[in-house]
């Protein structure tokens, strides 16, 4: 893959761009660059292989629905990080050419990308890349809905045979929501912190 490439075409497409060699890096970065602030995480298995964490809630407001060490419930968890000002998270798919995919289940971590903080920061491992947009959204419905369907337990074609997309009709189905950003939205400040490893799904 061409990080080079992809740098260049993120950062025409009004993206800030970060490349770090290792997720610890990253994970050091991000902990130096957000201070006194509030921060929402949507759910990200790169994100929580970041381990990042732990280093934010010293000196910030974090809120993650995937954190049971608050008292708040699940749903107010959501509604906080729907408030924050920064949200964290992950792509699905990015092309070289500067296209970024995701698919959701509640539709949260979709639209918190597209609006409401005063920026929004993407983590994105090597294994997220692809060459272009069709195999970006290729990658997204077929590589990583079917392994996180299977690390949830459900019950639908793709988590039991975990090769594609079937596009169920399984009331368990966790792909209700799909976004391509052609280009960086008006609605916020955006970054894209590329690792060199292989993050999440």
């Amino acid at each position: 893959m061409d990080f080079q490439n992809l740098i260049k075409n993120l950062e025409e497409k009004g993206y800030a761009v970060k490349e770090f060699q290792t997720k610890e890096e990253a994970a050091d970065y991000l902990d130096a660059s957000l201070n006194d602030t509030t921060i929402g995480i949507g759910g990200s298995l790169t994100v929580e292989e970041l381990a990042v964490y732990d280093k934010l809630i010293k000196h910030n407001e974090v809120y993650w629905h995937w954190n049971v060490k608050s008292d708040l419930t699940p749903a107010e968890r959501l509604k906080k990080a729907a408030e924050a000002k920064i949200y964290i998270t992950s792509a699905n798919g990015v092309a070289e050419t500067g296209e970024i995919v995701n698919i959701d289940g509640n539709g949260n971590r979709v639209a918190s990308t597209i609006y409401g903080h005063e920026k929004v920061i993407f983590v994105i491992g090597e294994n997220k890349i692809a060459e272009n947009l069709e195999k970006a959204i290729y990658r997204a419905r077929n590589i990583a809905a079917p392994l996180n369907a299977k690390r949830l337990g459900r019950k639908t074609p793709c988590a039991k045979n975990g090769d594609k997309c079937y596009d169920c009709k399984s009331p368990e189905r966790i792909c209700r929501a799909f976004s391509v950003f052609w280009t960086k939205p008006y609605s916020a400040e955006m970054e894209v912190i590329l690792v060199r490893e292989k993050l999440g799904y």
